[in-house]
């Protein structure tokens, strides 16, 4: 009987241990659209760093279907307001500058903002929005706006995975991007002084 009870006790401890990992697992599950991170040096000591999620293609047709032109219509999450992309997936795409920068020639003090866009096919507004912890662009308020610019995308070579990058690196700019599919919407950063 001792035996017994012994046996029964190891195959349920074995039970146990053996649906620990999976219980874990679910609770960490991997997002579909991986987070990122670029940071870019201007000058001797003005840091720019964009924090995203990288949503992928997939073979969908990006532009004007999965991310309509113009405001998104509202639903259930936003009030039923229209509201901006949140420019990528999951919580609000950030870009924090530790200094005073121009962005498309305009003054934007040092801060952490949340990135929104309003895409068109031939002109893009980007917005940085003083709000910078949202879950996407539901909440999106435009009284929050610290800035808006309006820039031009062009076409560029397939890229499955959304990315943030830096080019035109000129000592005191650079052109911060965001390149997906086959569109990049660049906009200029310049040191305020």
């Amino acid at each position: 009987m001792k035996r017994f009870r012994l046996t029964v006790g190891l195959l349920l401890s074995l039970a146990v241990l053996l649906a620990l990992p999976s219980a874990f697992a679910q609770g960490n599950k991997i997002p579909a659209s991986l987070k990122a991170s670029v940071t870019q040096r201007l000058g001797t000591d003005v840091d720019i760093t964009i924090v995203y999620s990288r949503p992928g293609v997939k073979g969908r047709k990006i532009w004007g279907e999965l991310v309509p032109f113009g405001l998104a219509p509202g639903n259930k999450y936003s009030n039923d307001k229209p509201y901006p992309w949140r420019v990528g997936a999951n919580e609000n795409t950030t870009i924090e500058f530790n200094k005073d920068v121009l962005v498309e020639g305009k003054p934007l003090p040092a801060g952490k903002y949340g990135i929104h866009m309003i895409p068109s096919e031939k002109e893009w507004t980007i917005i940085f929005s003083k709000k910078n912890d949202s879950w996407g662009s539901f909440g999106y308020n435009q009284e929050e706006d610290a800035l808006r610019v309006t820039v031009t995308p062009v076409k560029a070579p397939h890229q499955e995975w959304m990315m943030f990058g830096f080019d035109d690196l000129a000592g005191t700019s650079a052109t911060a991007y965001l390149h997906w599919e086959q569109l990049k919407v660049p906009f200029n950063i310049k040191l305020a002084q």
